[in-house]
């Protein structure tokens, strides 16, 4: 069997440094930090006191009142990236068979600050269970895409990836799998997450992974840096339309890029903590070069999962090392975490949009932040530090990896007619 051509053909993202492509792009490229004092709770009791919210988010710029009561953030944050997405596509919804139109979501977490604030409430109640009758269709990981099918009508497959930070990436791994095989002509995918609450600060908290450099929130994310001292949470969405080639050039649409591979593994090793010598990270990258049929002096750039954490940022190098060879020090190595912080379940959607914009744009945008050299990472690695640089991107790598050990990279080509 012929496996169908897959491309990008619209692009959306709400992220804490821009609420739209054209503004994430212009953050990106600009290396600005999207990490601040947090403001939608009181933080004083909490070790770390910042992240990187959406700046300015209203619900009522985008939903009408009852609409925005029965959505989590997250869920509000996947229909406006996705709307976004579709628009810019220009798929004609009266025209094209949605049946064959799919919704491939991904979120590592779903609706947490709804599940916070319903027990919350309970808890401070009589006992008698009075919860609101939206609480299981708010919270639940899958209601994004199944919002997003509602909203237009879409009826090809349609459901959620959950694989903590990995999410995103698995999403658009199997939606580009399900158009490949031919079973839709569109999948709308990406990812989105909404954890900046006090659950979530807390929970991380515990687990001693964010960064506690509240003097200075709009320096804490600083993957590479030999001070970092744990990731900066972030929340927002990324989507992605992915179409069958054939489908796209029939209705001229613009290509963003080829989607050429997807490879997935495990690092089977702990539930929290890389391997620390990047083993599971080499068989994903390996698994979705032998996807793409590509070789790795074929890759030119490559976002990083790039967290900010002291472990993760070494064993991924070190990997990317392993596997690229000499080749590793042409290549453009970035991670936009740096200016986004970390979006969980979104991250894999936001930051495979940084790659292909990338590509486009011929500019690798910057590792922000970076001041103090480790000595366990290699100088002579291009980690495209503090600032965006100018050069052609032809095959762009994205990598993400999640708790559990999940390992999810992409693959993106400029189109090769």
């Amino acid at each position: 069997m012929e496996l169908k051509r897959v491309v990008v053909t619209g692009l959306g993202a709400l992220t804490p440094i821009g609420k739209n492509i054209d503004e994430y792009w212009e953050g990106l490229v600009n290396g600005k930090s999207g990490s601040a004092p947090i403001t939608y709770f009181d933080a004083e009791k909490f070790k770390t006191k910042f992240a990187c919210e959406i700046k300015n988010f209203k619900a009522e710029d985008y939903f009408d009142r009852k609409e925005a009561r029965k959505l989590d953030k997250f869920a509000q944050y996947a229909l406006v990236a996705s709307d976004e997405a579709i628009k810019d596509s220009g798929l004609n919804l009266d025209t094209v068979d949605k049946l064959r139109v799919g919704v491939i979501w991904g979120a590592g977490i779903g609706g947490l600050e709804t599940f916070q604030d319903e027990v919350l409430a309970f808890g401070k109640g009589d006992g008698t269970p009075r919860f609101n009758p939206f609480f299981i269709p708010k919270m639940i990981a899958d209601i994004a895409p199944g919002n997003i099918s509602i909203k237009h009508g879409f009826m090809g497959p349609n459901y959620t990836t959950v694989s903590a930070c990995a999410s995103a990436a698995n999403a658009l791994i199997d939606a580009l799998n399900t158009i490949r095989l031919g079973y839709s002509d569109v999948i709308v995918t990406g990812g989105s997450e909404a954890a900046v609450a006090p659950a979530g600060m807390g929970g991380f908290n515990a687990m001693h992974a964010l960064s506690t450099r509240n003097e200075s929130p709009e320096t804490a994310s600083r993957p590479f840096d030999a001070t970092r001292d744990g990731f900066v949470l972030g929340e927002g969405a990324g989507a992605l339309i992915l179409e069958e080639y054939e489908h796209a050039k029939a209705r001229g649409a613009k290509i963003y890029a080829e989607v050429v591979g997807g490879g997935l593994s495990s690092d089977a090793y702990h539930m929290t903590a890389p391997h620390p010598e990047g083993i599971g990270v080499v068989a994903v990258m390996e698994n979705c070069l032998k996807n793409a049929e590509l070789k790795p002096e074929d890759v030119d750039h490559i976002n990083t999962h790039g967290t900010s954490t002291p472990l993760g940022d070494v064993a991924e190098l070190k990997a990317i090392k392993k596997v690229f060879g000499e080749h590793a020090k042409n290549i453009n190595i970035n991670s936009t975490k740096s200016m986004t912080g970390h979006l969980l379940g979104a991250a894999g959607a936001v930051e495979a949009i940084a790659s292909i914009l990338a590509m486009k744009h011929g500019v690798v945008p910057p590792t922000i932040n970076h001041e103090v050299q480790d000595e366990n990472i290699d100088p002579e690695l291009n980690l495209t530090l503090n600032k965006a640089q100018k050069r052609e991107v032809n095959v762009a790598m994205s990598n993400t990896f999640g708790f559990g050990g999940h390992n999810a990279c992409v693959l993106f080509k400029k189109l090769d007619e």
